[in-house]
């Protein structure tokens, strides 16, 4: 009787279930007859069966970081630049700066952070549905740099990958990286990994700002239930048209800049995005938002003395916002600003040291813990931002779960946005510790190879001639370089470059009209068109 019982009732569900499945479909003909095709389509959206689950807690599950292990002390192109005592070192806040050599690019940089990542992680590379790579580093006017990234993938059979390059000076890696986080949280995900790169070498002209250099890539593994989750919807963004900082002259690769107004913009930039924030964020939580909030501020770093004043600038906001926010000294000290308008407190000398001056602690406190990359490396474009996060988990993985932290991406000409992070708790291998583990900053950093200045000079000139060239034969020369990373080996008479990996045996396997990959050769041309 019993059975009978539970089977009368399954039946009478399964009816039901029949009777109102007909029934929604009958609803929505009728819609479509008798109102509007509109109309129907919202009656099946809003009471039809979904089979798309949300992805939750969307974010960064792994990051891992290369950088060229040639450098040059800051200390000594003081020097040798004929700069006064301390200007690099004190006034800019850098102590040292890697550079490519002749054999390192910006998509050697890449393959070989990419393949990294996949390989420590064990991560299938037909595990990965979406790449986008965010660089100002022109290599092609056409060819991006994904399509080169796309060999990896393509020997294991996975040409289903969405997502191009993105390009807005030091912004395209925040542009890259937010496409893969709304890819992973919308309806168009189809539940593999999203990957971020974010790649660049930073070389200027001889003048003030050579030695705000740099380069390094970054590449970083999207996806749900992730130890580093967005916020989205306190993000705010600055976007308009200024000439601070760009690069028309394409056949060179150094930008014009104008050092004084770029600073303006980045801090007018910040404070504007700041402000939406805030308001954001008292809209969703319904208190005011403060530095308290956040354990840790992470802040695009073309050098550390603009890190250091931006901290002082968000400082300066919540005074303006709420004094009751500062301490007593604090209020004192800024109390004689609070009238100043915004251009002119931009240029004030006078606001900027006591701002810093009042900041300091807390700077300590939540900023220093974010610039090691960026004062050893230097100015790495759009990886800059994301190479002070990376140090902030180096420094920090242990006590970071639960805790929020701020980030500012700022790109000249201009664009902006702050955003929000929550730290998790995951375990191994997409916890805060394995990420620092497999990174390695002070490995990395300890196997650099330092170079006199008047090399790094020479360096530049040779990129300098070979920039836009075409039949030429680096020296090949991998003795510095790590097993697993990749150089370029030569641009033939069609500007199609070639690369090869160095393997574990310390030899190099030659590329084949292409590029080897985990020591066998890849079939298929990488074109250029440079």
């Amino acid at each position: 009787m019993a059975e009978s019982g539970v089977s009368d009732l399954h039946n009478s569900l399964l009816f039901l279930s029949l009777s109102l499945s007909l029934y929604l479909s009958f609803s929505a003909i009728f819609c479509l007859r008798f109102y509007s095709i509109k109309r129907a389509f919202i009656f099946i959206v809003l009471f039809g069966t979904a089979e798309h689950k949300m992805a939750k807690n969307v974010g960064i599950l792994a990051i891992d970081i290369y950088f060229p292990p040639a450098c040059v002390q800051q200390e000594a192109l003081e020097t040798h630049d004929g700069a006064s005592k301390g200007k690099y070192t004190i006034g800019l806040g850098q102590d040292c700066m890697s550079f490519c050599t002749e054999v390192e690019d910006v998509i050697s940089m890449s393959l070989t952070v990419v393949n990294s990542l996949l390989e420590k992680y064990g991560i299938d590379a037909k595990q990965i549905g979406r790449l986008e790579v965010g660089s100002e580093t022109v290599i092609d006017k056409s060819k991006s740099i994904k399509t080169f990234l796309m060999q990896i993938f393509e020997k294991c059979g996975n040409t289903d990958i969405e997502g191009v390059d993105s390009s807005n000076a030091c912004y395209g890696g925040t542009a890259a990286l937010f496409n893969c986080v709304n890819w992973v949280e919308s309806n168009s995900w189809d539940g593999r990994y999203g990957l971020v790169v974010c790649t660049d070498s930073a070389v200027y002209a001889e003048g003030p700002a050579r030695p705000t250099g740099g380069a390094a890539a970054i590449a970083m593994l999207i996806g749900p239930d992730a130890p580093i989750s967005f916020e989205s919807k306190y993000r705010a963004s600055h976007m308009s048209h200024v000439y601070d900082f760009y690069k028309p002259n394409l056949a060179s690769e150094y930008p014009v800049v104008d050092g004084k107004l770029s600073q303006t913009c980045y801090l007018m930039a910040l404070d504007s995005c700041y402000k939406s924030f805030c308001h954001k964020y008292e809209k969703f939580e319904g208190k005011q938002f403060s530095l308290s909030d956040a354990a840790y501020f992470v802040f695009h770093s073309p050098y550390n003395k603009l890190v250091q004043k931006s901290f002082a600038r968000l400082y300066f906001n919540d005074f303006l916002r709420n004094a009751s926010s500062v301490d007593e000294i604090a209020k004192e000290k800024l109390g004689p600003f609070a009238t100043l308008s915004g251009d002119e407190s931009y240029q004030s000398r006078d606001l900027e040291k006591a701002s810093q001056q009042v900041a300091k602690p807390l700077y300590d406190e939540k900023v220093q813990p974010t610039t090691l990359i960026p004062k050893q490396v230097g100015n790495m474009y759009t990886a800059s931002l994301y190479a002070a996060f990376a140090s902030l988990i180096h420094n920090k993985h242990s006590t970071l779960a639960g805790e929020r932290v701020i980030l500012f991406s700022y790109g000249s000409g201009l664009t902006a946005t702050i955003f929000s992070l929550q730290l998790r708790d995951i375990q191994h291998p997409f916890s805060l510790s394995n990420i620092a583990r497999v990174m390695d900053i002070d490995g990395k950093l300890k196997s650099r190879h330092e170079f006199p200045p008047e090399e790094f000079v020479e360096n530049l000139k040779l990129m300098e001639h070979r920039y836009g060239a075409k039949e030429f034969v680096t020296s090949k020369d991998s003795s510095l370089l790590s097993p697993g990373t990749f150089y370029l080996t030569e641009v033939d008479s069609m500007y199609r470059r070639f690369y090869s990996e160095k393997t574990k045996e310390s030899s190099s396997i030659p590329a084949v009209n292409g590029v080897a990959v985990n020591g066998v050769a890849v079939n298929g041309v990488i074109s250029n068109g440079h």
